[in-house]
Order: structure tokens, then sequence, then C-alpha cells
């Protein structure tokens, strides 16, 4: 081979040598640049994610939007900002009883199954008028939801009347449908219309079936709910008259039977 021959070979291999790196330096490259766009997808999707996950976590629950709405749509019968002043009875009454009760206290349930009747009695007489205040507190503490919705409930039956409100008070605080303290049943709606059948005035009643399972009176329920907290009392159930608690005689407590409900009533008429 001359000399010639053996350096043209050389510089041949040398220039596939050359291309042969800028090929590989090139595909380096490219891997470069798709890893460094798909970190900034992944970066990107799991920012995203986060972001998304943040929002969930800050978006208000649906008691929570009710809370602070502003526009509120309140039941028939009732007075007072947002409706939520309750009163039941003839006009005439001279005194009236104010009732501080949690749909979900079992207290409140052996309080309404004892004395609830003697109390219907009396308001349909004009012995005095009730007004209602419900409370939530037992939600708040068990992160239920059932005070809250039975609430709610209660606020279509007070759509309906008066007297369908008290029938459906009375049912749910009986022996028949009110659960135990740590069983949330009031947060389905499905159960609230089971005990609304034993309601003649609720019972097949659309409109307030629809009112129910519509919530229509959450945020009612909620602004009922603060009346409560902003009221000073501690538990339920409450009774006061002219401002004052009325308990049992020689306790701190409400009158639990009829006999202790009775003198303790009587001796604040005549206060």
């Amino acid at each position: 081979m001359s000399k010639r021959n053996s350096q043209a070979n050389k510089a041949a291999a040398r220039e596939r040598m050359r291309l042969e790196r800028e090929r590989q330096a090139k595909k380096d490259r490219m891997r470069r640049q798709l890893i460094v766009a798909g970190t900034g997808v992944l970066v990107l999707a799991i920012a995203g994610g986060a972001g998304y996950g943040i929002m969930q976590a800050t978006k208000p629950s649906q008691w929570e939007a009710a809370a602070d709405e502003t526009n509120v749509t309140a039941p028939k019968n009732t007075e007072g900002k947002d409706g939520t002043t309750v009163v039941i009875g003839k006009a005439d009454a001279k005194k009236t009883l104010e009732l501080y009760e949690d749909s979900r206290c079992p207290v409140c349930a052996t309080f309404e199954q004892a004395i609830g009747e003697t109390i219907e009695k009396d308001v349909d007489a004009g012995k005095y008028r009730i007004r209602y205040i419900g409370a939530t507190f037992i939600d708040d503490a068990t992160n239920g939801e059932g005070s809250k919705n039975a609430l709610s409930a209660l606020g279509a039956a007070l759509n309906v009347s008066p007297d369908a409100f008290l029938a459906y008070k009375s049912a749910l605080y009986s022996a028949q449908f009110h659960p135990e303290e740590n069983d949330d049943k009031f947060a389905k709606d499905s159960y609230l219309l089971e005990v609304a059948g034993s309601v003649p005035a609720l019972k097949n009643n659309s409109e307030f079936k629809k009112n129910v399972e519509d919530g229509t009176f959450d945020a009612w329920a909620m602004k009922m709910s603060k009346t409560f907290d902003d009221s000073g009392v501690g538990g339920t159930p409450t009774l006061r008259m002219d401002g004052k608690k009325i308990t049992a005689e020689g306790s701190d407590n409400a009158p639990m039977t009829v006999e202790q409900y009775t003198a303790a009533i009587d001796k604040a008429l005549k206060g």
C-alpha cells in the first residue's frame, strides 16, 4: 500500500469517528431535553394535583356554605331576622317559654317523651307560648350532621304549619325513632322522611319531601344554630321564662317529670 493510500484511509477513519461523535452528542442532547421536559410536566402535574387537593381541602362543606349564606330562605310561621324567631301558641298568652333543644340530644328525648305532651296541652290552653331555639352542638362534638339536618327538616315541617312542627318534633324525640347519641341517623334524609311518615300532615307531603331533600332550609337551620350559640345557654334541654332558667326544685337541671315540670312552670308563671 502506498503512503498516499494509507493517509487517505486514516483521514476517512477520522471523519467517520467525528461524524459518530456528533451523532452521539446529538442523541445525548435530545435525551437531556426529553428528561427536562418530562420532569417539567411531572412537576406541573404534581403542582396541579397539590393545588387541586388544597382547593378541595379548603372548599367549604355544605353546612359551612349554608352558614355563610346571606340570602336565607326562612320557613313560613317565623319572624325576625332570617326567620330565627319561632313562637308557637295563642297571641294573647301572657308568658313565653323559651325551649332550647338539640335534636340528637338524648336528654332532650327523655324530656320530650315525659313532658312534651304536657307542653302541647298548656300551649293549646293558652297557658303560655313557646319559643323554640334549635341547637347543633352535638354535631360539632362528633363531626356529625344529624342535628343540622334534623333542624332543617323541622324548618320544612314548620313551613307546613306550627302543628306539623310540634308533631314532627315529638316524633323525632320519640322512643320509636330517636337514635342513640353516637348514631348519626338524622344525617340521612331518608330516615327523616321515614319519621315524617308517622305525622299525618307530613306523610306523602310532596312539598315537605322536596324541601328536606333539597335542603331548602339548611341556611335557616345554621342561622338558628347561631342564635343558640349566642344565647349563652350551655346545654340542652334548657327552659327559660322572663330570662330566668326553669329547673326542677332543688336542682340546676330541667324538670324531667310532669310533676316537677308543672310545679316549676306554675311558679314561673306567677313570677
